[in-house]
């Protein structure tokens, strides 16, 4: 079903990712059961920096809405750029859109990446839920496993292709369980595992912003060659801490984000 509404399209982003990824359901009907409302932080999107598919066209539907560009971060060792969006409305979920530097790797991958991309067609590039399509292109699981091996984020984007990474409780506004770390230890007790690459929880009071992560679920994907299971999406958890005005800080950390990124990889 397509949309040209905002709110229709993160329902229906929120929807496909939770489907798709079980231990998000849970986590959060087990929070909804503790709370009046679960609000999220903020949703994030992965992509190619190829000017078909760049974060210039993902963040259409977005800027069509009511967002605006707030902030710019770079991954030099991931070889990463992003941007995040905020809209007028405190409570609509930040977008933060994140693309690979293609020219930063080998002949092979990006013309592996060039290649997938050669296959989609052009009218869906104009879909206002070109965001949350899913795989547009045909892929077997050995190329697949090279991309993979170059870049984790290349292999996730090339098997997934345009939904959500992931989506983040707000903590501040959680009432029943008001720290980042109780709501880590709410996690485990359920039996999820978190993303440990650099603690448990990244950030600081001193940056604003402290996250933490579950490690991404494994889910069966349908590749050209068959079925296999490999890292999908995990669930974000972040508090933010009020700047010397007052006001939450509503950027992002790109140290804190660069060791979020690994709560997909495959050796996770």
């Amino acid at each position: 079903m397509t949309t040209n509404n905002i709110k229709d399209l993160l329902e229906q982003m929120w929807r496909d990712y939770s489907t798709m990824n079980p231990q998000a359901y849970r986590i959060y009907h087990s929070l909804l059961e503790k709370e009046d409302k679960i609000v999220n932080d903020h949703i994030a999107l992965r992509t190619f920096n190829d000017p078909r598919i760049g974060i210039d066209v993902l963040k259409k539907p977005f800027i069509e809405s009511g967002y605006v560009y707030k902030g710019e971060y770079h991954f030099t060792a991931k070889k990463l750029y992003a941007q995040h969006f905020e809209h007028l409305d405190p409570l609509m979920p930040k977008i933060f859109i994140s693309e690979l530097k293609l020219e930063e790797f080998s002949d092979e991958l990006q013309q592996t990446v060039r290649g997938l991309i050669d296959q989609v067609p052009e009218e869906l590039y104009q879909r206002f839920d070109f965001v949350n399509i899913g795989r547009p292109w045909d892929l077997d699981f050995k190329t697949y496993e090279k991309l993979l091996a170059e870049s984790e984020y290349a292999g996730w984007v090339s098997a997934h292709g345009f939904r959500p990474n992931h989506f983040t409780i707000f903590v501040n506004h959680l009432k029943s369980i008001p720290s980042l770390r109780g709501v880590n230890d709410f996690i485990k007790r359920m039996g999820f595992k978190l993303n440990d690459s650099g603690g448990e929880i990244k950030g600081s009071k001193e940056v604003m912003l402290r996250q933490s992560s579950t490690l991404a679920d494994r889910v069966a994907v349908a590749f050209s060659d068959g079925e296999h299971e490999i890292p999908a999406c995990y669930y974000e958890f972040a508090y933010r801490y009020p700047k010397s005005n007052g006001v939450l800080y509503t950027g992002f950390v790109a140290q804190s984000a660069d060791k979020i990124f690994e709560s997909t990889n495959k050796s996770q």
